[in-house]
Order: structure tokens, then C-alpha cells, then sequence
């Protein structure tokens, strides 16, 4: 998948709000924070880890809509450090069942907000890529939810949320 149009995407938005919002101070490590509290409320609406609950998984469009939110935060993260020369999304081979992907995932995610390097950063997207592919999420699916997030973001700046 291309990341160029989504980086340009979500650099305009980050610009929008830190003018609407007047925001000088650097929020680098509350975007990392947000990136985790996404991912935790991504593994809940999947319920993956939820042995004691017989509930299922909500809807495919919740799930996906929590996956897109921390895509925002993960391509914001980028930008702040200059990794959004990142083109495309790398893929990898990564084992495991849901449980398994989302304390991998955080666990990439910790390594990057200390190492700051490509190389983290590129890791942190390859475990993403695992989870939608296990969730069953295409390019495209990610790609329309991204861009209907973005949007509705923007409505939320232009409305005080």
C-alpha cells in the first residue's frame, strides 16, 4: 500500500488542528500515548483476549474504524520525526493469534518512542499490517475508513470537540 497520499493526508490535518488549537508545545509523547490507548481500544472492540466473555467481536465497520484511528497517530508519530519518507507499507510474515499480535504490536510501539529510528518505525507498521491482515482488512478497506476518519476529524476541529 502506498503511504504517501495518507501521509500528506494526516500532515494537513495535524497542521489544521495545531492552528485551530494554537498549539506550540511538542506533543510527541502524547500522540504515543494515543497510538497505545487506540491500539488497547482496537483489541477491545475485538474482544480477542476476552476468554471469561462469551460476547463476540463487535461489528467489522467498529473494528475498522478503531484500527484507522491509530493509523491517524501512527502516521502523525511519523511525521514529527521525519519518517514519513516511508512510501509503502512493509510487509512481513509476523505469527500469531490476535492475543499475540496486539502485545507484539505494543511492545514494537514502546521500542519505537524510545529508539526514534526507521528501522522501529518501519517495524511498528509491519506488526499493523499483521493485524489487518488477520482482522481480514484490505488496502482498500483501510484506505476508504482512513479517509472518512480524516474527514469526520476535521468536523470535529470545525465543531469544539
Amino acid at each position: 500500500m502506498q503511504l504517501s497520499t495518507l501521509f500528506s493526508m494526516q500532515r494537513e490535518l495535524d497542521s489544521f488542528i495545531q492552528n485551530n488549537r494554537q498549539q506550540q508545545s511538542d506533543v510527541f509523547q502524547e500522540k504515543g500515548l494515543a497510538l497505545l490507548i487506540e491500539l488497547a481500544e482496537l483489541a477491545n472492540e475485538t474482544r480477542c483476549f476476552k476468554f471469561w466473555s462469551t460476547k463476540g467481536p463487535s461489528e467489522d465497520a467498529v473494528i475498522l474504524e478503531e484500527y484507522v484511528d491509530s493509523i491517524h497517530f501512527l502516521l502523525s508519530l511519523g511525521i514529527e520525526k521525519n519518517l514519513h519518507t516511508l512510501t509503502t507499507w512493509p510487509v512481513r510474515e509476523v505469527e500469531g493469534n490476535l492475543t499475540q499480535l496486539f502485545l507484539a504490536t505494543t511492545a514494537v510501539i514502546h521500542r519505537f518512542l524510545e529508539d526514534l529510528s526507521m528501522e522501529s518505525y518501519e517495524q511498528v507498521w509491519v506488526y499493523y499490517g499483521a493485524i489487518a491482515n488477520k482482522l481480514g482488512f484490505t488496502n482498500e478497506d483501510i484506505i476508504q475508513a482512513y479517509i472518512a476518519k480524516n474527514e469526520e476529524n476535521y468536523n470535529r476541529q470545525k465543531t469544539g470537540y
